[in-house]
Parts: structure tokens; sequence; C-alpha cells
């Protein structure tokens, strides 16, 4: 069927499967005893990084993220190790500095991360090609991402061109970002073979389980020229987070692709994560098959996010009536993809629409923000009504955002000049200065 073609593994259950599954609350310390078998069992990447991890470390976990990095390359020092990059975001809901968003890159691939999967959540490339040109000049790979969603402007077309784009700007690998696990398996085929006609870099793939469909949604692409797959070990995996480890590569073993992932390996890698996840049980949540992501287009992590907003406001009995208005609001929105930090901006407005029972009554200052173009050009034109209901007359910034903001590094700097321990320590300030300050006078008492 395919004459042994190579097919390379991500495993994501350092970073995405937790924080899809069990709201990133994995320690390294938990992480730390199966490290030698996960860098011996022919990983091409383990993503361990980026994302909430980060921000959860600091927050609740009082971890120092660059600590985690470190530990772990000590026992990894074979995989490539992956982190999710949310472009001019980095790692926040807003747009840093390009010195900011610069540092951080550099630091990053010093510390051992050496492949950058950088996203922008409006596909725009305005917000991706610094980190991608900043990633290069440091030595890692850029792996540039096109953000899957469903809409009229939306198309095979669309994701190719942009593609086109990404790759012209020095990308290494392109990914293809189904994070609400709703591209099918013919679309993904169809998908694909156009960008294979349009690109010469690999293809890697990254969906959810969400919709059930991840699985056949991957054999279809692989069987369209696809050349790496996100999965995670089964402890893991389903429903918001990726497949299985363990069925994918058995699946194409007997496809006649070849994977290099030792089977015997995850087993006892499996058994030690189905311990973990035992210890989490208050954050753990269940692998079911939610099909009205297909009608929503909502991902794992704003299911959870919406639910968490709605018991905290009293209006568990209103889930239906907010994911109606989530397709509503993100129309009139321009339809922007789903993916941090647009799920939660489009996610809190339509909370907001709900509990005060007249549309856009009350505006969240990101989706403020938004309007005024100040995360980037929408992928389709705002409702006008819509637009004056949220900032009237006001101009709209047609540059790229993060032209208009001021160098921060310095700032940061001097801000943490009592606290600081290492050249980090500044870079956390910059991103999340509240939780950093909190966990720098925890490492006061506590130590590293």
């Amino acid at each position: 069927m395919s004459g042994n073609r190579k097919i390379k593994i991500t495993d994501t259950t350092y970073r995405d499967a937790h924080q899809s599954r069990m709201a990133t609350r994995m320690s390294t310390d938990d992480m730390l005893p199966v490290a030698e078998l996960m860098n011996e069992s022919g990983f091409w990447a383990l993503e361990m990084w980026g994302g909430a991890t980060f921000d959860s470390a600091l927050r609740f976990l009082k971890e120092c993220p660059w600590m985690r990095v470190r530990k772990l390359r000590e026992k990894i020092p074979e995989p490539g190790f992956m982190m999710l990059l949310r472009g001019q975001n980095i790692l926040g809901y807003q747009h840093y500095p390009d010195d900011v968003l610069e540092a951080f890159v550099h630091a990053t691939v010093n510390n051992g991360v050496n492949i950058l999967r950088i996203f922008d959540a409006l596909n725009d490339p305005r917000n991706m090609e610094p980190a991608i040109r900043a990633t290069k000049e440091a030595g890692g790979h850029a792996q540039a991402s096109v953000v899957y969603t469903i809409s009229p402007v939306h198309d095979v077309e669309h994701y190719v061109e942009t593609a086109k784009t990404l790759a012209g700007m020095g990308a290494d690998t392109m990914c293809i970002k189904d994070m609400a696990g709703i591209m099918t398996p013919y679309m993904g085929y169809n998908l694909v073979k156009e960008m294979k006609k349009a690109i010469d870099i690999p293809i890697h793939i990254h969906s959810h389980m969400t919709t059930g469909m991840a699985l056949t949604t991957y054999i279809k692409c692989i069987e369209a020229g696809a050349d790496i797959i996100d999965t995670c070990i089964s402890a893991f995996s389903g429903g918001t987070s990726q497949p299985a480890t363990e069925t994918a590569v058995s699946i194409l073993e007997d496809g006649d692709y070849d994977t290099d992932v030792v089977l015997d390996n995850l087993t006892e890698i499996n058994r030690h994560f189905t311990e973990v996840r035992g210890q989490y049980d208050e954050f753990f949540t269940p692998a079911d098959i939610d099909v009205r992501g297909l009608i929503y287009q909502v991902p794992g992590g704003m299911l959870s996010n919406l639910r968490s907003q709605l018991r905290a406001q009293g209006m568990g009995d209103q889930w239906d009536e907010v994911m109606e208005e989530v397709p509503r609001v993100r129309k009139e929105l321009g339809y922007p993809p789903l993916v941090t930090p647009m799920s939660q901006i489009v996610g809190t407005q339509s909370v907001l629409n709900v509990a005060t029972g007249e549309r856009y009554a009350v505006k969240a200052k990101e989706v403020r923000d938004y309007v005024r173009g100040l995360y980037g050009r929408p992928p389709a034109e705002i409702s006008e009504d819509v637009r004056k209901k949220i900032i009237g007359d006001e101009e709209v910034l047609t540059d790229r955002p993060a032209e208009l903001l001021e160098p921060g590094m310095e700032k940061a700097r001097e801000a943490i000049k009592d606290y600081m321990q290492k050249p980090e320590d500044a870079l956390s300030y910059a991103l999340f200065p509240e939780q950093a300050m909190q966990y720098f006078e925890h490492r006061k008492v506590h130590g590293e």
C-alpha cells in the first residue's frame, strides 16, 4: 500500500494531552519517572511545553517552567522538544512587543526546545513572521501552522494560500492544526493533496478526538502524503485529547507504514501515566465524544472553559443557550477560528450575551480590542451593526498590531531586579507579571 513509507510520531502526553484532559495540572515530577523510556521510544518529537503549561506551572504548580525544560532535557536527549507558540501572543492572550518575542524564542531554543509550532488565531501571517524569523535565527525548527476551521471563507484555497505564504517565510514544516477535531477524513485527504502540490516541506497533522474522527482523519491524511501526526499515550487519549499513540502505531504498522516507535515501551509508559491520572481525579475529564463540535466548532479547551464560566456565574442550566450563541457571535465577528485567544474572546462574549439577555449590551474588553484590529486581520468582514455596537465610529487598525507596542524587556528586568535569579525570570514576568511575582515570592521561601 505504501512501500513502508516512514511516518513520524509526535507524542503530546507532556503538553496537549494533560492540558486537554487534566486542566494542565501534571507536574514535572510526574513526567520524569518515564523520561528515559520516552527518550528510547522512537518519537520524532515530544510536545512538552507551550500552550497553557507555562502559565499553569507558575500559577498552580509553583514550578519554574524553564526548569521543566532543563530537567526533561537531561533525561531525554534524543527526540525533538516541541512547544506551542501563539505567534505574537507567545503564551498569553494579547500581543507582546517584538523584543519580548525575540528574547523568548532565543531563550526557548537555548534551553532545549528546538521545534516551535507557531500559529496565529486568525491565520494572519503578519503575526507569525517575527516568530518564524526569530526561531530560524536562534537555530530552531520553525513549524508554521494553518488553523483549521469551517466557514464560508475557510476553504482549501484559503489554507493552501496561507501555507504558501508561511513556507515562503522560511517554515521548516507545516502543521494543519485542527484544534476542535472537526476536519473530516475526506476533507483532510483533499487538503493535504493540494497542500503537497503547493509547498515542498513536510506536513504535520494535529487533531483532537472531540468528535471521534481524528484517527480516521489521520489515516486519510497519511494516504494523501502527510508526514507527521500527533498522538498521546492512551492513559490521556480520547475525548478532547489526541488519539492513542499505541493504537495509531499499530494501525500504521499493519498498513506497512514505518513509525520507528517501540510499542513494547509504551505499555510501561502507559502504566505510569495511568497511576498519575488517578492523582488528579478532580481535574480529569471523561473521554466522551461530543458531536456538537461539528455544529458549534467549539474545541475541547473552550468547552471546559465555558462550563467553568457558567458554573461560576450560576448559569449551568443555560449551557445549550450559550452553545447556540457561540456560532452567531463567531459569524458576526468575521468567522475567527475558535482557538486561543479567539475561543476565549468569542466564548466570553457569548456568555455575556446570554447572561444579560441583550446581545452586546456588555462588551468584553478583548472583544473591543479584536474589533479595533488589535489582534490582526479578521478572516471575513465583521458585521457592520455589531462593529458599531462595540466600538461605534472608532477607526480600525490596519497595520500589524505589534508595531504599536513599546519594547518590554528592559522594563521587565527593572521590575524584578530584586527577585531575578536567572535571565529567564524577566521573560516569565514579561509574559505573566502577576503569576510570576507570586512564584518569585514562593521561591524565596521554598526554593526552586
